[in-house]
């Protein structure tokens, strides 16, 4: 049972790998923090961290919310998570934009977390065949898809299994290529042809491979799908996944109920309500690709030329 609303003004922490404090999904959490009656400055304080890209700062960061004795720390993505975990095993954890929880070992179970950490899950394996099939129904000629991970990612099994068990009935060779370095990692991309595609999921990791991944398809034209609309405003052909602002919307509700005195391992992680199309036509004419209706009827977000 939740206890009774605390009386002093909560403390809650952000911790991103983000460039600024704006990350979608903090900037969701704040606003259903104030949709459900917390306005900063008055019955709330915000102490943001955010590393500017650097995911080794993460650490230093975290330990800088746990010394000042923030009530929960909010992050985003895996590796502002596992930062937060190595840094409290107490304070409350509420990610945001975590692709699966229980595979990355932030929680013990979807449904009893079971420690300090709870949150939105954005759903990467589960929503792989889907992704593969718009991929597929913008480029009908596709025949071979790379997904390219850092070694050290622990999504990368279950997306790459999905991905190899939706494959055939869509007439795809998904090809799952694991690299530890800059130079292995340009050595997956020599092997790409052309006429393959990629898919891309979130990776906050110091090969920055989704980005690297936009390069060569932009460069290399090669089509490529991804988790998050926010790639678009860079030239991504398309996406397909949680929107981030309203997970942090999801997120809030959870940190709303920890500053009333629940606890992380009795609220279950949730997935994700709001998942979205997003295409880009200006890079699909460049790629030579004629969008069809059915996916421009059903796109969320359509980028023109």
């Amino acid at each position: 049972m939740e206890a009774q609303s605390r009386t002093d003004s909560p403390r809650v922490g952000t911790l991103t790998s983000a460039w600024g404090p704006d990350h979608p999904a903090i900037e969701g959490m704040k606003s259903g923090l104030r949709a459900l009656g917390f306005e900063a400055g008055r019955n709330i304080t915000f102490d943001d961290r955010y590393t500017e890209g650097d995911v080794s700062a993460l650490p230093a960061a975290a330990a800088e919310l746990a010394r000042n004795h923030v009530d929960v720390i909010v992050t985003t993505n895996d590796v502002s998570t596992r930062a937060a975990m190595a840094t409290t095993t107490t304070i409350p954890i509420v990610f945001s934009t975590v692709g699966d929880p229980v595979a990355g070992g932030f929680v013990r179970s979807i449904a009893h977390p079971g420690g300090n950490v709870t949150g939105v899950s954005t759903l990467y394996a589960e929503l792989t065949p889907k992704r593969l099939e718009i991929l597929k129904t913008l480029v009908p000629a596709l025949r071979r898809v790379w997904i390219i991970y850092d070694s050290g990612d622990l999504y990368a099994p279950s997306v790459v299994r999905v991905a190899k068990e939706a494959g055939p009935a869509l007439g795809l060779q998904i090809v799952g290529r694991s690299v530890k370095t800059s130079e292995e990692l340009a050595g997956a991309f020599r092997e790409v042809r052309p006429g393959d595609g990629f898919l891309v999921y979130e990776q906050a990791t110091l090969l920055d491979i989704p980005a690297q991944m936009l390069k060569q398809s932009l460069s290399r034209r090669i089509p490529a799908i991804f988790t998050a609309a926010f790639w678009g405003g860079f030239g991504a052909l398309a996406s397909y996944g949680a929107d981030y602002h309203p997970a942090g919307e999801q997120a809030a509700r959870l940190v709303a109920r920890i500053v009333r005195g629940a606890k992380p391992r009795d609220l279950p992680v949730e997935g994700a309500t709001r998942i979205e199309l997003m295409i880009n036509a200006k890079t699909a004419r460049t790629l030579g690709l004629t969008i069809p209706q059915s996916l421009l009827l059903r796109a969320d977000k359509l980028i023109h030329p």
